[in-house]
């Protein structure tokens, strides 16, 4: 028996597994079973490790998505109710306000009624960019972090495969006593690296489906919150602008007579010179 560097070889004759090449020196069985533990991963776990983090990446491009068209959402709404506030006062300002008082009294109606609607979709916007926008940006701050830790895992894995060949090329080898002591040494190395990469699947593998989860719990709040700010304000819209037709209603002249006046106006101012076909 003769020992390489911590590396127990045995003599062709001593080993019973059936005939060697002569010449050769081979490994005790307690070192042979290391290169049963010491094995590249198998492909299921990169199977597992792809479908949970494959999940997450949906995620978080659901998450940026969402984000962003909520935003868009509720300046488009800012948009509507300030240009709706800018239309009315743009009204009052007509020279017709100063002629007419029915139409000043229609205008001054409608202008109240832009202002509320704006107030109360500010309200909502503001509701909408704290309980959702807010916490929707807090939640895709995560993955940052996620995808550098999914980075150090795939380093780690690079480096486990690169030893693991290196192993397997002086288990190719004839086993003399200087590839029997570079193997050794080999799977030293491949050791560490090994545990390395396991501990980061490990962790991985566990929290990844506990994130991905969790996303229920965290979001309901807020689409719920969502939900009420957009009943609240239809609600108040529904009163504004119930408020606003009761105003502007004038009985005895319905929908059809007014058209028909309307027409009139119409035909009258055609006929001016100053719109006149040449």
């Amino acid at each position: 028996m003769i020992a390489v560097q911590g590396t127990v070889l045995l003599e062709p004759s001593l080993v019973a597994d059936g005939p060697r090449p002569a010449g050769a020196w081979y490994e005790s069985r307690d070192d042979l079973s290391v290169v049963k533990a010491v094995s590249a991963p198998a492909c299921q776990v990169e199977r597992d490790f792809e479908r949970e983090y494959g999940k997450l990446q949906q995620l978080e491009e659901q998450t940026k998505r969402l984000q962003k068209d909520m935003k868009k959402s509720t300046d488009a709404d800012l948009a509507m109710s300030k240009s709706a506030v800018k239309i009315s006062l743009d009204l009052l300002s007509n020279p017709l306000c100063e002629q007419d008082q029915d139409f000043l009294n229609m205008v001054t109606a409608l202008d109240t009624a832009m202002k509320r609607m704006d107030a109360f979709n500010q309200e909502k916007v503001n509701q909408i960019q704290k309980t959702v926008i807010e916490p929707l940006k807090k939640f895709g701050s995560v993955f940052p972090s996620l995808n550098m830790a999914v980075k150090r895992r795939e380093q780690a894995l690079q480096d486990y495969r690169r030893l693991q060949a290196k192993v397997e090329k002086y288990e190719e080898k004839e086993k003399t006593g200087p590839v029997l002591a570079k193997l050794h040494q080999a799977r030293e190395e491949l050791r560490p690296v090994r545990d390395d990469f396991e501990a980061k699947n490990k962790q991985l593998l566990d929290e990844m489906p506990r994130f991905y989860s969790s996303r229920l719990d965290y979001f309901q709040p807020s689409f719920e919150s969502l939900i009420r700010a957009q009943v609240v304000y239809y609600s108040e819209m529904h009163k504004i602008f119930g408020d606003l037709t009761q105003q502007l209603a004038q009985p005895g002249r319905p929908d059809e007579q007014r058209e028909r006046e309307n027409e009139a106006r119409l035909s009258e101012l055609r006929a001016l010179s100053i719109v006149a076909d040449d």
